[in-house]
């Protein structure tokens, strides 16, 4: 249903709202952070829309990890609002729907692999299928033997691995993924695009930062640029890359966080 500018009457209206909002799967609004009386994001605001492919870009320090830690709740924002499904991010209704792997991921040491995604499954009350975890493994390029020993002799690249495994099995709609491509070789990274993609085919949701943006590139619908703490530009990776007359995003970014510094 496309809102031509007027409605016959208020039922209507209604039932617009009504659609266009359970489309929205993450809303934030005005969200304001600071540490120790110096502000670290200022009055964000983005809706990212069901099924889509939503990329988070910015350099060290710009506030990406915070602003993705306040919407997952681990961290308290001063002003705004962020809501999930809905609910508040804090509400235990948005949480079932929602999983996170964090920028830093380290599973216990003392666990197998197997034993790690037996524990995640049951959190999301999702049944454990050995079959489907070892097809998802060697679809990450993680050699699923590796999956009955455990992670404290897992290299980096392993671990990251296994987080990405944890996250996708639950099948929730929204994935918020912080730096998931860290650690990974050429390989694995290209099986993680493939998987996500195959994930948003799917109506699932993801929420990515990354400092890669070759990727960002190839598989985000819209990405947010997040500079200073300020979102400076929320579009199309093509649309940035048009506005700043560059061919890759990596240079186009660079380019629009140069010319907002200037202005």
């Amino acid at each position: 249903m496309l809102y031509d500018g007027s409605f016959p009457n208020t039922k209507e209206l209604r039932v617009y709202i009504s659609m266009n909002t359970q489309d929205e799967i993450l809303v934030i609004e005005n969200v304001t952070m600071s540490y120790g009386g110096v502000s670290v994001i200022h009055d964000i605001n983005l809706n990212i829309k069901k099924g889509e492919f939503f990329g988070l870009i910015g350099l060290n320090g710009a506030g990406k990890t915070t602003l993705i830690k306040s919407i997952v709740g681990l961290k308290t924002y001063e002003k705004g609002k962020v809501r999930i499904f809905g609910e508040a991010c804090d509400h235990k209704e948005s949480k079932t729907h929602m999983a996170f792997l964090p920028e830093r991921f380290e599973p216990p040491w003392f666990l197998t692999g197997i034993e790690f995604l037996r524990f995640s499954l049951r959190l999301y009350g999702q049944v454990f299928c050995e079959e489907k975890v070892i097809k998802a493994s060697e679809d990450l390029a993680l050699d699923s033997t590796a999956l009955g020993k455990r992670v404290q002799t897992y290299s980096k690249g392993m671990r990251q691995k296994l987080g990405l495994l944890g996250t996708i099995l639950t099948n929730c709609d929204l994935m918020i993924l912080d730096e998931p491509m860290s650690g990974l070789d050429p390989l694995a990274r290209t099986r993680v695009k493939d998987v996500l993609s195959s994930c948003k085919s799917h109506d699932q949701t993801i929420f990515m930062s990354s400092h890669i943006l070759s990727d960002m590139d190839e598989i985000c619908d819209r990405v947010a640029v997040l500079h200073d703490g300020r979102l400076c530009f929320v579009g199309a990776p093509d649309e940035l890359k048009n506005r700043t007359n560059e061919r890759n995003l990596e240079r186009a970014f660079l380019h629009f966080i140069e010319k907002d510094k200037a202005a």
